[in-house]
């Protein structure tokens, strides 16, 4: 009986020092697929917010163009000799602001 014992032993450590290092191992590994996946995660905040950026700075002059594309009879800057030059002006103006804003912040 103690044979046995002895032989079973003699097969089991092995291959439970065995285990412990393969526990190591993949311990190291998800420590390493955390470290990355937050990597990835960063940069996916970082293009979102590029993203973000850009389309505010391009909603300004659609905004503006809806409303002139509305063919309002009465609108008083539509007679004006200046009154497209000063809409494309607030646009270009609105626009530079909103990106100089972004660019200071660190989001483009």
């Amino acid at each position: 009986m103690e044979e046995v014992v002895f032989r079973l032993e003699e097969l089991l450590f092995p291959s439970i020092a065995d285990v412990a290092v393969l526990s190591v191992a993949v311990n190291d590994e998800a420590v390493r697929m955390d470290a990355q996946q937050a990597r990835v995660g960063t940069w996916q905040n970082d293009d979102m917010r590029r993203i973000s950026a850009w389309a505010a700075i391009f909603a300004i002059p659609t905004m503006v163009a809806g409303v002139y594309g509305m063919n309002f009879e009465d609108m008083p800057e539509l007679g004006w000799s200046y009154g497209y030059p000063l809409a494309l002006g607030l646009m270009a103006l609105a626009s530079g602001l909103l990106y100089r804003a972004f660019r200071r912040n660190g989001w483009l």
